[in-house]
């Protein structure tokens, strides 16, 4: 799923996100800014807490959104979320049907929405531990490791004020910088070591293989030109070219995928081949191939970063359909990247998908599907598995009518 934000979905910055935490400490109102790329809200009660803090206790204050500023040892704090987080995942009794409450089993739009809200719950439960980092992004406990590399390819340099955040958050941060380091080696772009396409925080990673490997496959209508519609990490301009397109032309709104393209085209060597656009889903003019893999689900990001994978109403899906003639020469193909799990979840049909596809003058021409290969597919502890186990990711080849 690519990185674009419609235009029914603002981008929302670090800054918009920004107020001030307040809490007493040694008899006095101290105060520091409240940092949270998630968007969540500062929390309305602070205590100080450190290593004599039980878990148990912790958990409390958390489920009652209490955020604890730790004082303690930072290894401490993380063994403390560690516990908090098998806590809030462990099983929950359920009530037993009756007579007066039979078992009414719940369908799979329900089940999302449940899935959805246990998450959201699970998500604010965890974010309680709070973290302070100095101005200099320094972090002044114990054992406290130094972050300031991965802190400001984040939150760009070090200002003048420190803040308070969440230890996930922050631990979230750190996670992404390191697969930043790393890379993630994708076969249809060639042999190693000229392979990796390297994600920053915020960019969604291209983990769902088979979706790049259905563009690395479908054939070519042209090789001169074509649109790649909410680029990301640049992943599919990157496919089109090894496959010998001479030039693509990238969009996204987003200036953090936009600079996570730049920097893996340029990885790659392919800066003299791709154009990068800041732009809300088309760039001006047409080409014979355009390409755009939306978010798949058609429901409301609870945070910023989540809108890479939830489309609200199916903005950017709609959005794309309704402008892609406009943008495709007469004889020129639309690719659109989609998973049915929205259909199996009971959030879209494809009745609903044809008709906006037929309302937009296009016509389908033909359909690559692949079955999903990603790990929650196969576990069936997850709350969704039937949907992910039945699910199916396809390229659908689209003309002008």
């Amino acid at each position: 799923m690519q990185s674009t934000q419609s235009s029914a979905s603002p981008i929302v910055s670090p800054a918009d996100l920004s107020t001030h935490l307040t809490w007493q400490e040694n008899g006095h109102t101290c105060e520091d800014e409240w940092r949270s790329e998630r968007g969540a809200p500062v929390p309305k009660r602070v205590v100080l807490a450190d290593d004599t803090l039980s878990a148990d206790s912790a958990y409390r204050l958390a489920c009652a959104g209490t955020g604890m500023l730790w004082r303690g040892d930072f290894q401490n704090a993380r063994l403390l979320l560690q516990a908090l987080a098998r806590r809030c995942d462990a099983p929950k009794k359920v009530r037993r049907a009756s007579k007066t409450h039979p078992e009414v089993a719940p369908t799979p739009q329900e089940n999302f929405h449940l899935h959805r809200q246990a998450q959201s719950q699970r998500a604010r439960t965890l974010s309680m531990i709070l973290i302070q980092i100095n101005p200099d992004r320094q972090i002044s406990l114990r054992r406290a490791p130094d972050w300031r590399v991965a802190m400001k390819e984040a939150w760009g340099p070090a200002g003048t004020q420190g803040c308070v955040t969440s230890l996930r958050e922050l631990l979230g941060l750190v996670g992404a910088h390191e697969w930043h380091q790393k890379g993630m080696e994708i076969p249809a772009l060639g042999s190693a070591p000229h392979n990796r396409i390297h994600p920053s925080y915020g960019v969604f990673s291209p983990v769902r293989g088979e979706y790049i490997q259905l563009v690395a496959d479908a054939p070519l209508p042209d090789s001169e030109l074509a649109f790649d519609i909410g680029v990301g990490t640049g992943i599919l301009s990157a496919v089109l070219v090894k496959r010998g397109v001479k030039r693509v032309v990238s969009t996204d709104l987003d200036p953090r995928a936009l600079a996570c393209a730049k920097e893996n085209i340029k990885r790659l060597g392919l800066s003299d081949r791709v154009e990068l656009i800041q732009t809300d889903l088309f760039p001006p003019g047409k080409a014979p191939l355009v390409v755009c893999n939306p978010p798949w689900l058609p429901a409301r990001a609870s945070a910023p970063i989540e809108r890479t994978i939830y489309d609200e109403n199916s903005a950017m899906l709609k959005g794309f359909l309704a402008g892609l003639a406009a943008h495709l020469t007469p004889t020129g193909e639309g690719w659109l990247i989609l998973s049915d799990l929205a259909e199996h979840l009971g959030l879209r049909t494809r009745a609903e998908l044809e008709a906006w596809i037929a309302s937009a003058g296009l016509k389908v021409i033909g359909k690559i599907d692949t079955k999903a290969e990603h790990k929650k597919a196969l576990d069936e502890s997850d709350p969704l598995h039937a949907a992910r186990a039945a699910e199916v990711t396809s390229l659908w080849r689209l003309n002008i009518a």
